[in-house]
């Protein structure tokens, strides 16, 4: 009898043993599946199709973070071209100005402010003369905001008998505010400074 007991209990501590280890199991499993599943959908929540000529392309999308560098580059880059692209036109000046000045704030508005009053843009007109700039490089600290910026580049002054070579350096500042269809990056140029624009070199040109 006691035998009979003893082969019992002995079974029972198995099944426990065996049931213990069924539920761990499942448990492992249940967790594994729900990291599976929230892993996917995250996945496909990074997933953007774009409609193109009647073709789904697939895009990802990621996160401003890992954007901020090439965005704030391209940032100031933009400001640039639209602020020292200029022609003998009044009305190309100001649409170009007009842009410039949606990306920046009251510091560059004072530059231009005084560029217009010394009479600079209409000197521009009067002479037919162009101006065009090439952006080198631009130099962005992320690591502390807000993100303070330098630019490198040149400028190219076309007068109907010359071309000036021009060095351009900046620095400034850029801060975060909503995007637009005005400001597509969601950056702000503050605190903008002119530090060197000085003549490289003139050459003549061919008559």
């Amino acid at each position: 009898m006691f035998k009979k007991m003893k082969n019992i209990d002995t079974a029972f501590r198995h099944v426990r043993s065996f049931t213990i280890v069924v539920i761990i199991a499942c448990a492992v499993i249940v967790c594994f599946a729900l990291y599976k599943s929230f892993s996917l959908v995250s996945n496909m929540q990074g997933k953007i199709y774009i409609l193109s000529n009647g073709k789904a392309l697939e895009a990802f999308s990621a996160d401003r973070k890992d954007n901020i560098p090439v965005e704030a580059r391209d940032h100031v880059k933009t400001f640039h071209s639209f602020f020292f692209t200029l022609d003998p036109d009044d009305k190309a000046i100001q649409a170009n100005a007009t842009k410039a000045l949606y990306l920046a704030d009251g510091s560059a508005k004072r530059i231009y402010d005084d560029l217009k009053e010394t009479g600079y843009y209409s000197g521009l007109i009067s002479g037919n003369v162009n101006q065009t700039i090439t952006v080198d490089s631009v130099a962005v600290n992320v690591n502390d905001y807000p993100y303070a910026f330098r630019c490198y580049a040149t400028q190219n002054i076309v007068r109907p008998t010359s071309i000036t070579t021009r060095n351009l350096i900046t620095e400034g500042a850029l801060r975060n505010v909503s995007r637009s269809d005005n400001n597509p990056h969601g950056f702000l140029i503050e605190r903008w400074n002119i530090i060197e624009n000085r003549d490289l070199k003139t050459e003549n040109r061919r008559q």
